[in-house]
């Protein structure tokens, strides 16, 4: 087995043992504050507010998070979500159908997409490119699916230098991860069996691929020959407030974490956030930030 097969095959393992729960852990939602972010990314990463897309297909869909908000939005009309995990898409299905949305899904690679040329005007994703072994073939395809004048837009990609500046915060919550716990009544959390790592937290550790700069993502694109390419950055405060916050609580029994925590984590994120939106973004460049955002668009 090759590499790009391993680094396929923890994929699906991984996601797949991650699907029932993937939505409480990473607080997902389908209301106003869920359409609100998820809007609010894709805007970002255009540069303007998102137009109405007929045909929208999202790369790595997962649970649904992205395509299911923006067609509750009004912004897609007709949604379709791919990704290698059958068990993810199997939960997006499940919400799809709580939610009355018709959405197709589709279980192949970015790289393999089945769909005609000239076939989407939007393609979409979110946390998925850094899962990807082969960019440049994934990209080649994106280009393909695109109508003429159709656009791309990826959000929550790590960059490079955000990925190494949260582990500071991680490292700081391990720290006081003791005094945290006991403040809160938390009882310590052990993982598997005899305090070693289960299978879906071991996978955890290996199904990222890759971390970017601002240059190397927008390399991909235009090698796939898409124009228009723009990049820029996005959380700053609140994902170092965010990723201290999440390796709390990874150290202690998810049930023992009370709700009023969980409310100030969520809150306090919001609001960095906003800080984030107005002040930070606007003036930093983008390779400090956590997260990048790219968008494109295919020659008219």
């Amino acid at each position: 087995m090759d590499a790009a097969e391993e680094i396929r095959d923890a994929n699906v393992r991984y996601h797949d043992l991650a699907a029932a729960t993937y939505d409480s852990k990473w607080g997902i939602d389908y209301e106003a504050v869920g359409g609100q972010q998820v809007v609010g990314k894709l805007g970002k990463a255009l540069g303007r507010a998102p137009g109405h897309y007929p045909r929208a297909l999202e790369i790595g869909a997962g649970t649904g998070y992205f395509i299911l908000n923006l067609m509750r939005a009004g912004l897609v009309e007709r949604g379709v979500a791919t990704d290698i995990s059958a068990g993810m898409l199997a939960v997006l299905s499940e919400t799809a159908g709580r939610l009355a949305l018709d959405v197709e899904t589709a279980c192949c690679e970015a790289a393999e997409l089945p769909f005609e040329d000239d076939s989407f005007d939007l393609v979409v994703g979110h946390a998925v490119l850094h899962h990807l072994p082969d960019l440049d073939a994934a990209f080649r395809e994106f280009r393909r699916v695109l109508r003429p004048g159709g656009v791309v837009a990826f959000c929550g990609e790590p960059s490079r230098y955000g990925d190494r500046l949260a582990r500071l915060p991680k490292r700081g919550a391990h720290a006081v991860a003791p005094l945290w716990r006991a403040l809160l009544g938390a009882d310590e959390r052990v993982y598997g069996e005899n305090g070693h790592l289960g299978e879906e937290d071991t996978l955890e550790a290996v199904v990222d691929v890759h971390a970017f700069t601002p240059s190397a993502l927008s390399a991909h694109a235009r090698s796939a020959g898409l124009e228009d390419i723009r990049v820029r950055g996005e959380e700053l405060a609140a994902s170092l407030f965010g990723w201290a916050n999440r390796a709390l609580e990874a150290t202690a029994v998810p049930e023992d974490i009370p709700r009023v925590w969980r409310m100030y984590a969520y809150r306090g994120y919001l609001l960095l956030q906003a800080l984030d939106r107005s002040l930070l973004e606007p003036r930093l460049p983008p390779a400090i930030f956590y997260n990048l955002l790219l968008s494109a668009r295919a020659p008219d």
